[in-house]
């Protein structure tokens, strides 16, 4: 497969599973002020915005939050953006991309572009966004063949699931400590049904943050993407002699084993610190993807986050 096609599949994947866990992250943001006026919006707005790796002054709203995170397309950490980002690399993998797949992304970005997305109500526009980013997401499995332009897609789409949900439970730790934070995050992730038939009606931290990091079966859960992102790598390099002879392989391998090796008494422990830790490993893997996969070709710029 041409390095050209290989990362404009890989980007795809990324960029939709970003807009889609934009959303999330400023839905539970927007829930979580609504659950504790205690919280002091504008703190909570700066720290949002560090989080998601915008730049921001000494101050900020939700206004800004919704601006710079969903509606601008100038802003490299938008909904807006990271649409336009995916559109962009489905041109690009024209030939690879199914007629489908295409309808589907450009479908969508007709939807959101021209201030359309800042048209719709809040909540309204988040919805809208998930759903067309599963519409793309199943057309594409349904739609392409699962060889290793498809891998390279779902590996994308697993790299940014991780580095998001990591950021999503940054946030909320640094919103609110209140007792229904963690409920709001497991919404926010799409958990709390298959959370509530896992551990029962009872939400603590300690359970929710090990099913959001540790469950194998969650679908959107940290070890599940990090053994997937692992498992895409291992077929694409089927010449490899031994595990984790790649060094993106060995990056995961060790973060999923720092996780699932952790005393469980010590979960929350640091998380913050973690969090920011394994989106750093995200960024690592996707370099060395790059470098392995990608040289020569025309380099894409993931230009939002640390």
């Amino acid at each position: 497969m041409l390095s050209r096609i290989a990362e404009s599949l890989f980007w795809i994947g990324r960029y939709l599973e970003r807009a889609e866990d934009t959303t999330r992250i400023v839905e539970v943001h927007l829930q979580l002020l609504l659950d504790d006026p205690t919280v002091d919006q504008d703190d909570a707005a700066v720290n949002l915005l560090e989080v998601m790796g915008v730049p921001v002054g000494e101050s900020a709203d939700t206004n800004e939050v919704l601006r710079a995170l969903c509606y601008d397309p100038t802003s490299p950490s938008s909904v807006a953006a990271a649409l336009g980002g995916a559109r962009e690399a489905a041109r690009r993998a024209r030939e690879t991309v199914s007629i489908e797949m295409w309808e589907a992304i450009n479908t969508t970005w007709n939807s959101v572009k021209g201030g359309r997305l800042q048209r719709m109500r809040p909540a309204s526009a988040f919805r809208h966004v998930r759903e067309r980013c599963a519409v793309i997401s199943g057309t594409a499995d349904q739609t392409m063949s699962h060889d290793d332009g498809w891998l390279f897609l779902t590996l994308g789409r697993n790299i940014e699931r991780i580095d998001m949900t990591a950021r999503l439970i940054s946030t909320a730790h640094l919103i609110s400590g209140s007792q229904a934070t963690w409920s709001n995050v497991l919404r926010g992730c799409g958990a709390h049904h298959a959370f509530v038939r896992t551990y029962g009606g009872v939400t603590t931290d300690t359970d929710a943050a090990e099913f959001l990091l540790l469950d194998r079966l969650f679908p959107r859960s940290v070890v599940h993407n990090l053994r997937a992102a692992q498992a895409a790598l291992v077929e694409l390099d089927q010449k490899a002699r031994r595990a984790g002879s790649d060094e993106a392989q060995r990056l995961l391998g060790t973060a999923r084993a720092a996780l699932e090796y952790r005393d469980p008494g010590m979960l929350l422990d640091d998380l913050p610190q973690r969090m920011t830790a394994l989106q750093q490993i995200c960024n690592h893997v996707s370099e060395a993807i790059a470098q392995r996969y990608f040289s020569g070709a025309t380099a894409a710029t993931w230009s939002g986050g640390n």
